[in-house]
């Protein structure tokens, strides 16, 4: 048996897909690398700007999004879909040297900080959404389902690059410097998507012979709104929408709480950046780990409801830990868990969901729910939390209240993950 054989093997691709496998790996690595050299100086950003008005940076985001999702989905029904990349990506790539020239000369401003923290929580939503929408366009759902927990492997690969490059280079490259390594980094993503299309072709979705076979060198059909009123008249498309919410609704809670501890126990911004990188560092290694042990022995053995269950499941029996011990050691396990669990279990099976549709959905809806939807979610939680704590001092109402929501988000996970079972079971092709 070959080297090539053997790592096909280890990755449980078939020997024809190993070379797709490792490309969107290699684009993942890459595209979170740039992101997580950037994600702890916004984190920092948010701070500077003060922990009290951060449902106001997130219902600014809200609003950015649900501007720029109709100007990118018409420009996705003028391009060809296998173009389409293309130009997101190297129109992203411009902003990021924008930034570069701003920070270096007015990187102390407040108001570029509040920016930047907008700009980059659209950015990293629509460059993942679109990213992961190219991997369900290449790959079939059997395909899908044995190679996307390889290929998610790669984004904690990339978080674990970036947040340590960032957390040792602060100090000398600044973030001006940091934030053209990242524009470098996204540029090289796109010599792993042209792969990735040459591909599908001829061995992935687009093969002779494979159950859908739609051609990338046309745009995606439907006006810049298909996409909102697919998900409108889709009752499935609707319950993967709630389920996002729902997500966002933890994960915001968690996240206000975790700033309001860093605030108060690091005042230095370099200290702040360092401190964010090292928790995403911590995040990232147990993402890589159960990605490359565990998440496809799960989806396999198991299947996609305890993929897309279980970890809301975990959440939820931990806010209310939380609320019998609201000590910051149990709100950091819990933080953990819920960012490895979205990772390594939740995205990958959220993708799978999508690796069977038209590409209309795989592009439109879905950048929909993964963008807008999403940050509708941060915006109304944000708000809640802010509800939540005029109500009432501590931390006790806000983990009941998300207790409960995770319940609902895991009841919602299995359901949709059965949706899906049948579809989602290996074919020989």
């Amino acid at each position: 048996m070959t080297p090539a054989q053997r790592l096909a093997m280890a990755i449980n691709a078939r020997p024809a897909e190993l070379l797709a496998a490792l490309s969107g790996f290699g684009l993942f690595y890459c595209l979170f690398s740039g992101y997580f050299m950037l994600r702890p100086i916004r984190e920092a950003m948010g701070i500077r700007g003060g922990v009290e008005n951060l449902q106001w940076l997130f219902t600014a985001t809200f609003v950015v999004m649900l501007a720029a999702v109709p100007l990118f989905a018409w420009l996705n029904s003028r391009v060809p879909r296998a173009r389409y990349i293309d130009w997101v990506y190297g129109f992203f790539v411009l902003n990021l040297l924008a930034f570069a020239v701003l920070f270096k000369q007015a990187g102390d401003n407040l108001w570029l900080a509040r920016v930047f923290y907008v700009w980059i929580s659209v950015y990293n939503l629509f460059v993942v959404s679109v990213a992961w929408s190219l991997m369900a366009d290449v790959f079939d759902a059997p395909q899908a389902r044995r190679l996307f927990a390889f290929i998610a492997a790669g984004a904690s690969c990339g978080g674990l690059t970036g947040p340590a490059l960032g957390a040792l280079f602060i100090n000398i490259l600044g973030e001006s410097g940091l934030t053209l390594c990242a524009a470098l980094l996204l540029g090289v993503t796109l010599l792993a998507k042209h792969q990735l299309m040459a591909w599908r072709a001829v061995g992935g979705a687009g093969r002779p012979g494979a159950p859908i076979s739609e051609h990338p060198g046309e745009p995606v059909s439907g006006n810049p709104f298909s996409g909102i009123t697919g998900v409108l008249t889709s009752p499935y498309l609707l319950g993967i929408g709630a389920f996002v919410i729902l997500l966002a609704t933890a994960s915001t809670f968690l996240y206000f709480e975790q700033a309001r501890l860093v605030a108060q126990t690091f005042p230095d911004g370099n200290e702040q950046i360092r401190v964010f990188g090292l928790i995403d560092f911590t995040v990232q290694l147990l993402s890589l780990l159960a990605q490359l042990f565990i998440t496809g022995r799960i989806a396999q053995r198991l299947g996609l409801r305890v993929l897309l269950a279980g970890v809301p499941l975990l959440v939820c029996l931990g806010f209310l830990g939380l609320a019998l011990a609201p000590t910051f050691a149990a709100l950091a396990a819990l933080m953990i868990v819920r960012r490895v669990g979205e990772y390594a279990f939740i995205r990958p099976g959220r993708e799978m969901l999508f690796a069977p549709l038209d590409a209309q959905t795989k592009y439109k809806a879905k950048n929909f729910i993964d963008t807008v939807v999403y940050r509708a979610g941060d915006a109304i939680s944000g708000w809640a939390k802010a509800l939540l704590d005029t109500l009432a001092q501590g931390v006790l109402l806000v983990a009941l209240v998300g207790a409960i929501c995770a319940a609902l988000w895991g009841l919602l996970g299995w359901y949709l993950g059965g949706r899906k079972e049948q579809q989602l079971e290996p074919r020989e092709q």
